[in-house]
């Protein structure tokens, strides 16, 4: 087995990975997705991997660009010429649309956490009783 097969066998692998993970986090909050992804077990299981393989990809391109993006925002500001405290007291800093957008999106995605921890819970809690 050749090194660039491998390669590309494990990242095949993660992203089926990532794509039945990002595939249960959707039926755990959705009901029509959980219905949605119960129909796509009963597909060849080939179907199934290539499918979460791409979704695997589909995410991992997300996070890519999420952390670009986040990555960019932080060297921008940065860069920033310094002020005095004079003028910075003076002048009111304003979150930009994008600070808000990426504070709001990490909000959400911290109360699915919790959620989803609230959930395994009970369900572990059902399980022991």
């Amino acid at each position: 087995m050749s090194s660039d097969n491998f390669v590309q066998t494990l990242q095949t692998g993660f992203r089926i990975t990532v794509g039945a993970t990002a595939s249960l986090i959707e039926s755990l909050q959705d009901d029509r997705k959980r219905e949605e992804n119960l129909e796509t077990l009963k597909l060849d299981w080939m179907q199934i991997a290539d499918k979460w393989a791409a979704k695997g990809e589909q995410t991992e391109q997300e996070a890519r660009n999420f952390v670009d993006a986040v990555m960019s925002q932080g060297q921008s500001t940065t860069s920033r010429p310094p002020t005095d405290s004079a003028s910075s007291a003076v002048e009111e800093n304003p979150a930009s649309a994008a600070d808000v957008a990426v504070h709001s999106e990490l909000q959400e995605l911290t109360e699915q956490i919790a959620q989803l921890r609230k959930e395994l819970e009970q369900l572990r809690e059902r399980e022991d009783s």
